[in-house]
């Protein structure tokens, strides 16, 4: 895919949004209920955003699910997200095959457990030639360690290290930077993700948190979207002569 930005002053559809789920154990603590009940929330959160992504007609859905940072989280809660995104991976693939979406996980899977590495390779292999969707999975996943890891493969190689060679060895160097980044939750920053690709992207910060994301968080965020003017480091276009 290429990645030539937009026509300059103009804001069609973004090609690739990445979100920040944001808000599952608050979502769930202000119900009365524990953490991992807001994690099962949010995957049918999950479910309605890509089906909405897939029909607005969005090439590449990018969705943080686990950072490498939340491998710090108690043990329990850890054992318990790795479980659910087998189970919602076995439950979830018949349907995005059927409906056209190629899967793709990115990280450090070392802390994977091999079931887990093994069904996750099933599922991008079987999913390989979907050209409707492509859904982005960062599981284990840190700006800085992608950056990091482009860069020891440059070394390993004698290559010199610039930032053409670094953008090649990135996980993500087969889809174009995201436009868009939607963070639920209410909070203010990004957290480590893809650091590299979100030199230009234009970020929308919601209160909404993650369970209670639907289609209508994707229309809010493409309408404020639509009203930004992409310039990359350029000038204003000049308004037109009224004369």
């Amino acid at each position: 895919m290429s990645r030539n930005p937009p026509t300059m002053g103009q804001s069609p559809l973004p090609r690739h949004v990445a979100i920040i789920m944001d808000g599952n154990g608050r979502w769930a603590q202000s119900r009365g209920k524990l953490r991992p009940a807001g994690h099962i929330e949010g995957v049918k959160a999950v479910r309605r955003i890509v089906k909405a992504s897939r029909d607005l007609g969005i090439e590449v859905l990018t969705l943080f699910a686990f950072s490498q940072e939340n491998w710090k989280r108690p043990p329990l809660e850890v054992r318990l997200l790795m479980e659910l995104l087998m189970s919602t991976l076995e439950r979830e693939l018949p349907d995005l095959h059927k409906n056209g979406v190629r899967l793709r996980v990115i990280g450090e899977h070392d802390g994977l457990s091999d079931a887990l590495r093994a069904r996750i390779d099933e599922a991008q292999r079987l999913t390989d030639a979907n050209t409707t969707l492509t859904l982005v999975v960062a599981v284990g996943y840190g700006g800085q360690w992608d950056i990091a890891q482009a860069a020891q493969k440059l070394a390993a190689r004698g290559e010199a290290l610039n930032a053409e060679a670094i953008e090649r060895e990135l996980v993500t160097h087969e889809w174009p930077h995201p436009d868009l980044l939607i963070r639920t939750g209410g909070e203010y920053r990004i957290s480590n993700f893809m650091l590299w690709q979100l030199a230009y992207t234009e970020l929308y910060f919601t209160d909404l948190l993650w369970p209670d994301a639907d289609i209508q968080l994707l229309r809010d965020a493409l309408a404020w979207y639509a009203g930004r003017e992409r310039r990359y480091g350029n000038v204003p276009a000049p308004a037109p002569d009224a004369g």
